[in-house]
Formats: C-alpha cells, structure tokens, sequence
C-alpha cells in the first residue's frame, strides 16, 4: 500500500462543490468513483482544500493510499480515462505516508477574474465576474496591499469550526490588468470560509467608490463589520497550493 499525491483540475461549474455530500455531483464524488474503477478500495481520499459550488482549480492537491502495481504515469492514465470531461489529473507521484495535503501545505494561491462592460458576456460569466461601471487598476491595487500581513480577518470570513481561530498571514496580494479584464491573485498560509470571494467583493467597492479605503482598513486592523456581500464564485480559481518539498 502506498501513499500518492495528486494534482487535479477541474471547472466547477456543474459541480455541488468539491466536498461529497451524499449522491450530489461532487469533484471529491467523480474522483472516488475513478479511483473504485482501477480497484481503489478506500473510503475517502483527502483534499488541500474545499472549494464551494461553481468555484475551479488548475492546483487542486488531493491523496489517497492505494496497492498500484504500475507506474504513477499509468496512473494518471487510468484515473484521467475514468474521470468525466470536466475533471483531469496532471500530476501524479508518491508521497511519505505521513503527508495530509491540507495541513502540511504551507500556502494556497487563488486567483480571481473580473471584467468590465456594459452588457453580460454568457462565455465570460462562467469564468469571470462583470463589473460595471468599470474600475481602476490603481485603486484595486491600494485596496489589495492593505491586506498583506498577519491579520485577525474576522469582519471578511468565517473560520472552518465555530470558534476557530481567525487569524490568518497573506503573503502576497496584487492585481493584474490586460484589456478590460482583472485579475487579482492572493497567496496566504490559509483562508477563512468565503474569505477571498469577500475581500475581493470589498476591493470591487472600494475601486468603485462605494465603500472607503478606510472603512476597509478598519475591518482589516480592527475587526469592523464591513459592507454585506460576496463576489460570484465562477470567477474564483485554486491554482496553487505549496508545499516544503
């Protein structure tokens, strides 16, 4: 029996969320019934993370232990040729058989998409959050380098357990321009439930002057209740999640 770790990718979009809740389509669901297919007799694999409904990943981590006689790029075969349209694994290897995907992970990096134009675009929506009217990089920019640094983010999320810490370190967080499309990356040791469709939706209304710099600053030092809402969740992808070795 060995342990392996693999890196998948999957759009989120006909997806009830990564995690298996009974007979809903699920990522972890589709991933298990390809692994009882090459003669996995596990019951649950482990996951870096618990993306919500309709959210993505190119750098989904998950493990599992399995008896494979074969090589890990046989693996990879056999698990992708299981593996419905919307699901594929790019990598596959052997890890120590003390490893955990979630905890032993030392950062996460999402990405977050935004566009803006007048009208809806049926192609980008799944993908991307329209905005209008449109935003300035600069002011997106000043929003997302508040956030840098070791901060209590209760007033932009949940904790995984009631009572959980809230403290969290972001290690990096900017936002790139082409066109009139927006993205903005965040790098943090972990995240609170909902948090980066949160601050991104924050970031949004401050660029657009409907909540201030300040009013965000407070929630980030002080803990302020800041304004309802959340960004959509197809603009939000897993890309990465790093790791000591």
């Amino acid at each position: 029996m060995a342990r392996y770790q693999v890196k998948i990718a999957y759009d989120g979009s006909q997806f009830f969320g990564f995690q298996r809740q009974g007979d809903a389509r699920t990522v972890q669901l589709e991933i298990e019934n390809a692994l009882k297919a090459i003669g996995w007799k596990g019951k649950s694999i482990l996951a870096a993370g618990r993306t919500d409904t309709g959210v993505h990943a190119s750098g989904q981590v998950v493990v599992f232990d399995h008896e494979w006689n074969h090589s890990e790029e046989k693996m990879m075969t056999a698990l992708n040729a299981n593996l419905p349209d919307d699901v594929a694994v790019h990598a596959v290897k052997m890890a120590d058989e003390s490893f955990h995907p979630r905890y032993d992970a030392v950062s996460r990096c999402y990405h977050y998409r935004i566009y803006c134009q007048p009208t809806r675009n049926p192609l980008r929506d799944k993908y991307a959050w329209r905005v209008w009217p449109t935003v300035l990089l600069e002011k997106l920019q000043t929003a997302a380098q508040e956030f840098i640094g070791t901060y209590d983010f209760a007033a932009f999320g949940l904790p995984p357990r009631k009572g959980g810490n809230t403290i969290r370190t972001i290690f990096d967080a900017k936002w790139l321009q082409e066109k009139d499309e927006f993205l903005f990356s965040v790098v943090a040791n972990a995240y609170l439930y909902h948090m980066v469709r949160r601050i991104v939706f924050l970031q949004v209304k401050v660029a657009s002057g409907q909540w201030s710099i300040e009013q965000l600053r407070a929630g980030i030092y002080h803990q302020r209740e800041q304004l309802p809402g959340l960004a959509i969740p197809n603009g939000l992808e897993l890309v990465q999640v790093q790791y000591q070795n």
